[in-house]
């Protein structure tokens, strides 16, 4: 009977947990710099994230989706240019995520406490997709885990294209994106 709890006890690390998306943001960050205001963060912000995560041992498996037009920043010009002109989102209306690696995930998940993470997966913008790793942390809370990642990347890595508008000078060639989750396991 003794060999059997053990073995229970050894198999639960490599039993499968699902988490899904409870609440989330999701942001962009692009430095530009405007005529009679000077370098600032245009910073476009969205709820719209929808997504599950399985994690099973050292594996992970899922999907997570930003509705892009959903994205607002503080100016209506700016977002119609977005939508329209860089990301085209009628189009294609949504980003995915797909991990492939989570690096720094405690084995088994602690009910508490706080880990530096890497998460390493394939994301789609428009209609290229490129391997992005994320940094960040995550924190446990019993059935919840808070996530907060970010990368970077340059316009053309995606094919995307710097807006160009009268108003605005210039805008770094530099994409930084955020999200910041609450997973709750199903």
């Amino acid at each position: 009977m003794r060999w059997l709890v053990l073995s229970l006890a050894l198999l639960m690390p490599a039993l499968a947990q699902t988490f899904e998306v409870a609440s989330g943001e999701a942001r962009y960050r692009v430095k530009e710099e405007l005529l009679q205001v000077g370098i600032t963060d245009a910073v476009g912000t969205t709820k719209a994230v929808q997504g599950r995560v399985t994690l099973q041992g050292g594996r992970v498996s899922g999907e997570f989706v930003v509705d892009l037009r959903e994205l607002r920043s503080d100016q209506a010009h700016r977002d119609n240019y977005l939508r329209q002109n860089t990301l085209q989102t009628d189009r294609f209306p949504t980003a995915t995520f797909r991990p492939k690696e989570v690096k720094g995930l405690p084995n088994p998940l602690p009910q508490s406490g706080k880990a530096s993470i890497q998460v390493v997966g394939d994301l789609t913008l428009r209609d290229v997709t490129q391997e992005v790793a994320w940094e960040g942390e995550a924190e446990f809370r019993g059935q919840e885990v808070r996530v907060f990642l970010k990368t970077e990347f340059p316009f053309e890595r995606f094919r995307l294209v710097q807006p160009r508008v009268p108003v605005v000078l210039g805008v770094e060639n530099r994409i930084r994106l955020e999200v910041d989750l609450l997973l709750r396991r199903r």
